[in-house]
């Protein structure tokens, strides 16, 4: 049977029990989630049932587990679920003001303290209705980049990490150290044999997730003496101030880690190699007329943080 006349058969409301019942693993919990009746839930999971040869829903004991199949199901019913959601949340070009369009981005908090606000600033000036979802990523998410940007919007990160996914460039930033205001062994700026000896909180230190600066270090051959690992940057002073430890944190947060008593900011004692921050999404959304307008949005976004107006 061809492919559109075994969609021709089958009712696109069935994807969304079908996503309930496995988010839910559960006929009741599931029928409450979509403010259905119990038994039109369970004529729902008959169909499925019949569909795909498959209990999908299998009792063990006093509780219901997902099948083997079903489990298999899981990522692809979120990807089809998502993707028919924005078919149909889709608009023709023009028409943005009215947009009511939710856009879910990946990224850092450094990301979102700093392009983040901003974009979504001129996104509420320009068309109200649109909103976003920002939404942290982990070194798994950015691993499974290539499949996990089929059904959210963008990812923000710098260059290094990704390929073979579109991206448009958004501003360059460099590297400062923050070290505790009474640290008695750091002047106006580190010097390099500051980088051997003192204590670093750093982030995202692990071989497949890593900054570059921390890399730099270790190519300048000095293997700094970490005592914390942090996912987060704007964290990051908090666990520096009232300490002898260094960390290290983007130009763009400067101002926000100097508001954090305790901290001061200081030069490093090399030229870091500047970062390329960049919003990446994966070709599916390319001719997308909504997407391309979020895109536009993110690049003046980052000539804004570049201008150093997103501190204001």
């Amino acid at each position: 049977m061809s492919e559109p006349a075994l969609l021709s058969r089958l009712d696109l409301n069935l994807l969304v029990s079908l996503d309930a019942l496995l988010t839910e693993r559960s006929v009741t919990r599931a029928a409450e989630s979509l403010r259905l009746s119990q038994p039109a839930l369970s004529a729902s999971l008959a169909r499925l049932r019949a569909h795909f040869n498959d209990p999908i829903l299998a009792r063990r004991g006093n509780t219901y587990e997902l099948t083997p199949f079903a489990l298999r199901l899981t990522d692809h019913t979120t990807t089809a679920l998502e993707a028919a959601r924005r078919v149909f949340e889709s608009r023709a070009a023009g028409s943005f003001a009215q947009s009511t369009r939710e856009f879910s981005i990946y990224g850092s908090d450094y990301g979102f303290a700093t392009i983040g606000p901003v974009a979504s600033r001129l996104a509420s000036e320009r068309s109200p209705g649109v909103r976003f979802r920002f939404m942290l990523h982990t070194p798994a998410v950015v691993e499974d980049a290539s499949n996990r940007l089929r059904s959210v919007d963008a990812m923000i990160l710098p260059h290094g990490f990704l390929a073979d996914l579109s991206f448009t460039d958004l501003w360059h930033d460099d590297w400062v150290a923050v070290v505790a205001d009474d640290n008695p062994h750091v002047g106006d700026r580190l010097e390099m044999a500051d980088l051997g000896t003192l204590p670093f909180v750093l982030t995202y230190a692990s071989r497949s997730a890593f900054t570059s600066v921390s890399r730099q270090i270790q190519q300048l051959g000095i293997e700094p003496r970490i005592d914390v690992v942090v996912e987060s940057f704007l964290s990051l002073p908090h666990f520096v101030r009232g300490t002898e430890r260094v960390g290290l944190i983007q130009s763009a947060l400067a101002p926000m880690a100097g508001e954090v008593s305790g901290i001061r900011v200081v030069d490093l004692p090399f030229a870091a190699t500047p970062l390329l921050n960049a919003l990446w999404w994966h070709p599916v959304h390319e001719r997308d007329p909504e997407h391309a307008w979020m895109r536009a949005l993110f690049a003046e976004a980052g000539a804004v943080v570049a201008a150093g107006d997103h501190a204001a």
